[in-house]
C-alpha cells in the first residue's frame, strides 16, 4: 500500500511503508526444507518441565510421564550408528532393526491441550544431536516428499533417531498411501516416530473421503503407534476473555505504518494470492515479519481457500507473528457448513491460533 492510498488525513509514521504479502513469491530450496525440520520458534524453548498440566485432567500428567520414558529409551547405539555422512544422508550407516511392536507414540486430543508443546519437548529431550532428529507438520512432511522425491526422502530420514510429525492429517487417498509407505520404511530402518493429531490413528480419514478403500493402509499406520489420549480445554483461552473485537481499517493501517517489520494487506486479496503460492512456502512468505496487519477480514469463500488459510495460520502461530485485523472477528471466518464438515478440527484450530495472535497484536494499537 502506498501513502497515496491511505485514508484521508492519514500519513505514514514509519520511514518505510509496510510490506505486502501479496507481492511475495518466495522460492524455497529443498535443503532449506530439510534444515528447517526443527521445532518452530514458538516451541524452541519448551520442555516437559515447562508444560503445565490441567489438575482436572490426569491424562495430561500421564502423557508427560510416558513421553519422558519414551525419550529416555531412545538413547544407545543408534545415535552413533546412524551418523550422517552428507547433508542428505548418503553413505550413512544403516540403522539397526528394532524389536517388533509399536515404534512410536501418538498424541490424540482436541486443539489447545498442549500436544505440540509435548511433541517439541520430546524432540528436545531425545538424546541425539539435532541433525539426527526431525520435527515438522504433516503438510511439511508431504511437501518434503514432493521436493526430494520418495526414495530420497527415505534416505534422508532413515538415519534419524526420531521423526516428530505435528498435526497429522490424511486429507486425501494419495497422502494415505504415501505417508503410510514412508513411515513403514522409516520404522523398518529403526526410526522412532511421534505424532500429534485431533483424531485417533484408527479414525484418520473419516468424514473426508471413502476411508473403506484405504482402511488397510490406515490400520497398518495405526499399528506403528501407541496412542495417548490427552483430554482438556484449549489452554490458549482457558480463563481468558473472548477473542478481541476487530479494529477499524484506520487503526490497522496506522499500526502497520508505525510498526517496524509489519505487513499490510487487504484480506480478500491475500486469500487470492495464497492460491498462487504453494503451502510449503507459506513459512518463507512470512520471513522477516514481526506483525501481519489485515483489513476487511470477511468470510472465507470456499473450502480450498479455507484450507490454505489454515496452513498460513499455523505458520504465523509457529513463528509467533501477531495478527492485527479489521472486519469480522476470526471466529466468523468459516461457515457453519465448514465447521460441521470433515475438516472442522482444522478450522477450529485455526480460529484458536488466530485468536491468540490477535490478542498478541493489541499492543500494536495501544502503542499509538
Amino acid at each position: 500500500m502506498s501513502s497515496s492510498s491511505l485514508a484521508p488525513g492519514l500519513s505514514p509514521i514509519a520511514d518505510l511503508a509496510p510490506v505486502s504479502l501479496c507481492t511475495r513469491q518466495p522460492h524455497v530450496p529443498a535443503d532449506r526444507l530439510v534444515a528447517e525440520m526443527v521445532p518452530p520458534p514458538r516451541f524452541d524453548s519448551v520442555r516437559f518441565s515447562t508444560y503445565v498440566p490441567d489438575p482436572n485432567q490426569p491424562s495430561q500428567t500421564e502423557a508427560v510421564g510416558v513421553l519422558e520414558t519414551f525419550a529416555a529409551g531412545l538413547g544407545g547405539a543408534h545415535a552413533t550408528g546412524a551418523a550422517r555422512k552428507g547433508f542428505f544422508g548418503f553413505g550413512r550407516a544403516k540403522a539397526p532393526r528394532t524389536p517388533a511392536g509399536p515404534r512410536g507414540v501418538y498424541l490424540d486430543g482436541g486443539y489447545g491441550v498442549g500436544k505440540t508443546h509435548l511433541l517439541a519437548s520430546l524432540w528436545h529431550a531425545t538424546p541425539a544431536e539435532p541433525a539426527l532428529k526431525a520435527f515438522g507438520t504433516f503438510v511439511e512432511l508431504t511437501n518434503l516428499v514432493g521436493a526430494l522425491g520418495f526414495q530420497q526422502t527415505v534416505r534422508t530420514l532413515s538415519g534419524h533417531r526420531l521423526l516428530c510429525i505435528d498435526e497429522f492429517e490424511l486429507d486425501d487417498p494419495g497422502d494415505t498411501v504415501l505417508v503410510s509407505t514412508l513411515l513403514g520404511k522409516l520404522v523398518e530402518a529403526g526410526v522412532a516416530l511421534a505424532a500429534t493429531s485431533n483424531t485417533l490413528p484408527g479414525k484418520l480419514g473419516e468424514g473426508r473421503f471413502a476411508a473403506a478403500d484405504f482402511l488397510r493402509e490406515i490400520q497398518g499406520l495405526s499399528a506403528h503407534f501407541r496412542a495417548l489420549r490427552i483430554d482438556g480445554e484449549d489452554y490458549r483461552h482457558r480463563g481468558l476473555p473472548e477473542a478481541p473485537a476487530p479494529f477499524s481499517d484506520e487503526q490497522v493501517t496506522r499500526a502497520a505504518y508505525a510498526a517496524e517489520g509489519a505487513s499490510l494487506d487487504d484480506f480478500p486479496h491475500l486469500l487470492e494470492h495464497l492460491a498462487k503460492v504453494h503451502p510449503s512456502r507459506y513459512g518463507a512468505l512470512t520471513d522477516g515479519l514481526r506483525a501481519v496487519c489485515l483489513t476487511d477480514v470477511g468470510p472465507v469463500p470456499d473450502q480450498s481457500t479455507a484450507l490454505r488459510l489454515v496452513v498460513l495460520a499455523d505458520r504465523l502461530y509457529d513463528r509467533e507473528v501477531p495478527v492485527l485485523a479489521s472486519g469480522l472477528p476470526f471466529d466468523r471466518l468459516f461457515s457453519e457448513e465448514m465447521l460441521n464438515g470433515g475438516y472442522r478440527k482444522k478450522y477450529f484450530r485455526a480460529i484458536s491460533r488466530l485468536t491468540a495472535l490477535a490478542r498478541d497484536a493489541r499492543p500494536l494499537v495501544e502503542a499509538q
